[in-house]
């Protein structure tokens, strides 16, 4: 496809536990986005989202970035990648900075984000994300945007998110030795957001659950920003070995018949009906009822929500989400989820799909993480810097990481 001259070309690389998906966009004068390449490969080498053998996770994306330049005609330089896992924490920040000059200026926002972003990390933690939440003008104003406005006093509660050093440190490393340069690092249920709300939803109130193959990410958004981040480290990768483990078969059927005849509700459950699946020496077949996969993956699908239930009521955020929870990831796609989510939870719940124009074979959840990537790079392009989470942050954070490797090297 030949690239339009004068059009920004931007590129994100979702490094997730099952898949390795490269997109190439251009972004219009208008800043609206048109996918122009798309390059996918099975991800080896990664267990719930963190590296654990390089080697194969820089030949897998040696091999999606290749197709995505070849299906584009682009040469990829430059990359923002998606980031979750374990290692992930996030806790809410307060900052305050006195005006001296009346009108709040763009300094001003940097300087009070940057009294928020004062606090203590734990060893081995960095920042990735400062995302401010609301602005307080002299003590009781509350703004989303105070530039321009004038006051005396400036104070910010920002959500800040932060990251275990190695295990970003690593997900870079791999992308330079892939031939691409990072330049941002995102959080993916931050990602997976902006492909699947819409703008009410984020306005309201609204909670999200990406269940990818290494964890199951969630997210709260309220009045246009994130409220809430949380990692569930269970997701479809432990759904398949479980079955693997209790039906005696191998993983590769494994994931198959989770995707062909599994089930989690047992409201729609209907006739129990008998099938056939590999033993696990991968050679000879044996006869399981759909009952008993039903339960094994039942159990499963409960913990992860009611473990999400537990951190909506440990952090009272259940008034934070009156649109209800949408459901993302490969994950969602397991016949009965929404429902049991709806009974679990006592909320609306709804599938999200990324609505992509052209692309119909993206119009998927397994890709709400990608396409998120590139939503939320051409959102920054559009909105500048003030609510763009973590750009300049994110580059110094990229620059430290290569002077800590140019020194371990």
């Amino acid at each position: 496809m030949k690239i339009r001259t004068g059009e920004q070309v931007i590129t994100a690389i979702d490094i997730g536990t099952t898949k390795i998906c490269v997109l190439i966009a251009q972004l219009a004068a208008d800043r609206s986005m048109n996918i122009i390449g798309f390059g996918q490969a099975p991800s080896v080498g990664l267990s719930r989202g963190v590296v654990v053998t390089m080697s194969p996770v820089v030949a897998a994306l040696q091999d999606a970035i290749h197709e995505a330049e070849l299906s584009s005609g682009h040469r990829i330089e430059r990359v923002s990648i998606g980031i979750s896992g374990g290692h992930i924490c996030s806790f809410n920040s307060h900052g305050m900075v006195m005006i001296k000059h009346g009108e709040i200026r763009e300094i001003d926002i940097t300087h009070v984000m940057q009294s928020a972003q004062s606090v203590i990390l734990p060893e081995g933690q960095q920042l990735l994300h400062a995302v401010p939440q609301f602005f307080t003008l002299n003590g009781h104003d509350v703004v989303k945007d105070p530039r321009g406005m004038y006051g005396v006093r400036l104070e910010v509660q920002a959500h800040l998110i932060t990251g275990a050093v190695a295990s970003v440190q690593n997900l870079i490393r791999c992308c330079e030795l892939a031939g691409v340069a990072v330049d941002d690092v995102v959080l993916e249920p931050i990602a997976s957001a902006a492909a699947v709300l819409s703008q009410d939803e984020r306005d309201l109130g609204v909670g999200m659950l990406d269940i990818g193959g290494g964890t199951s990410d969630f997210a709260i958004y309220q009045r246009g920003t994130v409220r809430h981040t949380y990692i569930i480290p269970i997701a479809g990768n432990v759904f398949t070995n479980d079955i693997a483990v209790c039906l005696q078969t191998t993983l590769h059927d494994a994931e198959r018949i989770k995707k062909e005849h599994g089930i989690v509700d047992h409201h729609l459950f209907g006739d129990d009906y008998r099938f056939e699946i590999a033993q696990m020496d991968g050679i000879g077949r044996q006869s399981v009822m759909r009952s008993d996969l039903f339960s094994v993956l039942e159990p499963r699908t409960f913990e992860i929500l009611m473990m999400l239930s537990k951190e909506i009521e440990r952090y009272q955020l259940r008034s934070s989400m009156p649109a209800g929870l949408v459901l993302t990831g490969g994950g969602s796609l397991l016949s009965g989820l929404k429902e049991q989510a709806a009974e679990i939870l006592r909320c609306s719940v709804r599938k999200g799909i990324p609505l992509i124009d052209h692309t119909p074979r993206l119009q998927s959840p397994i890709y709400a993480t990608g396409y998120g990537l590139l939503e939320y790079i051409a959102m920054r392009s559009r909105d500048g810097s003030l609510f763009s989470g973590n750009h300049t942050l994110m580059h110094r954070v990229v620059a430290r990481m290569k002077s800590w490797m140019l020194d371990i090297f």
